[in-house]
């Protein structure tokens, strides 16, 4: 099996845990560990969900964002943890069934609410534009509904946690380079610089994979809140 499968196979069954044992464990004053997970919880709740949603719209959707923010960040922070060292996202496929989850729920959402025609309408069409600029903009907004947004949203991601994962690798190499490779020479001195160097990038790493959870739940929400409202 794929090393990057079998590290999302074990990021996945530990977040499973965390959340079986949060709920058996489930108090009405809650432990350290409790209100650890009620604070990832409650922070998709308002910080994504009703900050871009509201309180109504935002409980219907509210599954699908968790799932995706614990999820990319479970997935994201195996690339610091030592023997896995690799983002469960640092290959296209996961970013990209996320992706077309977003979409499909964005186009679904839409259409539903008003009808085919009319959200093809209001999405390629946008009110108060002179009619001869829809022959360059409607293209436009279709390329946006159908490969710009969800690629933006997917590239974000890949992008940054492998541009990550290469700058941790080049900060311990050049450390294992300096210190033990060039033991007894003059070269050792400049691990010094690249050791702390690869600590700092591994917390940096670290709030990457949180600020892009964050950003991705995020644009998910203002997907598909764009897509239920009236006029967008």
């Amino acid at each position: 099996m794929d090393r990057l499968w079998i590290i999302r196979i074990l990021a996945t069954l530990v977040l499973l845990t965390v959340f079986i044992i949060a709920a058996r464990r489930a108090k009405v004053v809650p432990g350290r560990f409790q209100a650890g997970v009620e604070f990832l919880l409650g922070f998709v709740r308002v910080q994504i969900g009703e900050e871009i949603m509201g309180k109504e719209r935002a409980k219907r959707f509210l599954p699908m964002l968790t799932t995706i923010f614990l999820s990319i960040l479970a997935f994201n922070l195996t690339g610091v943890i030592p023997g896995l060292n690799l983002a469960g996202t640092s290959r296209i496929g996961l970013p990209l069934v996320l992706a077309l989850w977003v979409f499909v729920t964005y186009w679904a959402v839409g259409i539903r609410k008003h009808g085919l025609g009319g959200y093809l309408k209001s999405n390629l069409f946008p009110p108060g534009v002179p009619w001869p600029i829809y022959i360059i903009l409607t293209p436009i907004e279709l390329l946006q509904i159908l490969i710009i947004r969800p690629g933006s949203l997917m590239i974000r991601l890949v992008a940054n946690m492998v541009a990550g994962h290469i700058i941790l690798v080049l900060c311990f190499a050049a450390t294992q380079f300096f210190l033990v490779d060039s033991a007894g020479t003059g070269l050792m001195a400049f691990g010094a610089l690249t050791l702390p160097a690869g600590v700092f990038m591994t917390l940096f790493e670290v709030l990457v994979a949180f600020l892009q959870a964050y950003i991705f739940a995020l644009l998910a929400a203002v997907y598909i809140n764009m897509s239920l409202e009236e006029e967008h």
